[in-house]
């Protein structure tokens, strides 16, 4: 969880005498005191340059226009890392090459500055609603169906209001950085705007082994008659390896099927290939452990690549396997987040990464928010 740079690790350990000095634990205790503090303050990474100011999380990013002396301040997000990250690396050697190392640290600077000020410009253009979107996505001639949620109950209840726990809700993709219309330009990020599909109900479920077409099961709201007269359901079936077993089912709805030739559309109804390297979803731990996360990110992930990912498409639903299972470092990072998840608020965003011009600027298909869930909560499913 801690790098030390082997630099300085040299000069500590010829500088130090005692065996418990020279230990591992004695080293990471020295580096790790006061971290927690340092986090919990929320530190501001400044630039000295009075035209950008950007902090940790949310943030005012201010340009000035030479030509007129107008300012333009948009409300920013920036990584809980990145920040960091910037203001601390390397401090062990920075002592004994500072003067060398003066020219890079400015070019580099000038770079996180030039991208801050190009995301800026970036989310100014890009200012989509959900209608635009919808229209471009969904068959706008199709009849518009009303997604009550009140129709459908899952295992796992909805949350009445941010105190309530052991259960979900639907955030806005606000807290998400995705591909702006520049990105194949200028790899500028925008906020996500609010998602394209709705969230209708979340399955908590056991199971004495993972199960595939989970929404072929009699107790799936897909079966249910309700389900049957939505005009496109996305089912997503995250296969938690524990002991036992979990599978945390999410189902998104349309108003209106996807239209033809959408990117929606051809991820729908395309290969398993095209679909593998599409497939992205992107974490955020909102509320606990710092080493969780750390562990955890914030960096989007093609889960199609990842992990294993198997495609059920029948009626109107896509359902997808997630079997997280199936990857060493997925099955590591998930026993950690199992260990913490009673104390833990996670932010998910589902999106189909966007490659070509034409497809950007990238939306979110769909989000959730897991608040302090109960393991023991789960229930149990017949295979």
């Amino acid at each position: 969880m801690l790098e030390i740079p082997s630099a300085g690790w040299f000069r500590w350990k010829k500088n130090h005498c005692s065996k418990f000095e020279k230990s591992v634990p004695y080293a990471l205790l020295c580096q790790v005191a006061g971290l927690k503090e340092y986090i919990s303050a929320n530190p501001v990474l400044k630039f000295e340059s009075t035209t950008t100011v950007v902090h940790s999380k949310f943030a005012h990013v201010s340009i000035s226009n030479g030509e007129n002396g107008h300012d333009v301040e948009i409300e920013a997000h920036d990584e809980f890392y990145d920040a960091i990250a910037g203001d601390s690396s390397s401090s062990s050697e920075d002592e004994d090459e500072e003067s060398d190392d003066n020219g890079e640290v400015d070019q580099k600077d000038a770079r996180v500055k030039l991208r801050n000020v190009s995301w800026a410009i970036s989310s100014i253009a890009v200012k989509r609603t959900k209608a635009s979107v919808t229209n471009k996505e969904l068959d706008p001639n199709a009849n518009s169906t009303v997604l009550d949620p009140s129709q459908f109950c899952g295992s796992l209840h909805k949350g009445k209001d941010e105190n309530d726990s052991n259960c979900w809700s639907s955030p806005s993709g606000k807290g998400f950085m995705i591909r702006g219309k520049s990105y194949l330009k200028d790899n500028a990020k925008v906020m996500g705007g609010e998602p394209l599909l709705k969230l209708l109900a979340v399955d908590w479920f056991t199971v004495d082994k993972s199960i595939d077409r989970i929404a072929l099961h009699p107790k799936c709201l897909v079966q249910s008659e309700a389900g049957k007269k939505l005009p496109f359901i996305l089912v997503i079936n995250l296969q938690v390896p524990a002991k036992p077993n979990y599978s945390l089912v999410l189902y998104y709805a349309a108003e209106r099927p996807p239209k033809k030739n959408s990117l929606l559309a051809k991820f729908v109804d395309g290969s398993d290939m095209f679909r593998d390297a599409r497939f992205k979803l992107i974490p955020s731990i909102v509320e606990g452990y710092w080493m969780v996360k750390r562990a955890v990110g914030t960096k989007a992930c093609l889960l199609g690549k990842a992990v294993t990912c198997k495609y059920f498409r029948q009626d109107n639903f896509l359902e997808i396997d997630v079997d997280i299972g199936s990857s060493s470092v997925a099955r590591g990072v998930i026993g950690l987040v199992l260990g913490y998840v009673t104390s833990l608020v996670v932010d998910l965003a589902i999106l189909i990464e966007a490659k070509e011009e034409e497809e950007l600027p990238e939306y979110i298909l769909g989000t959730v928010r897991l608040n302090r869930v109960k393991p023991d909560s789960a229930v149990h499913l017949d295979g």
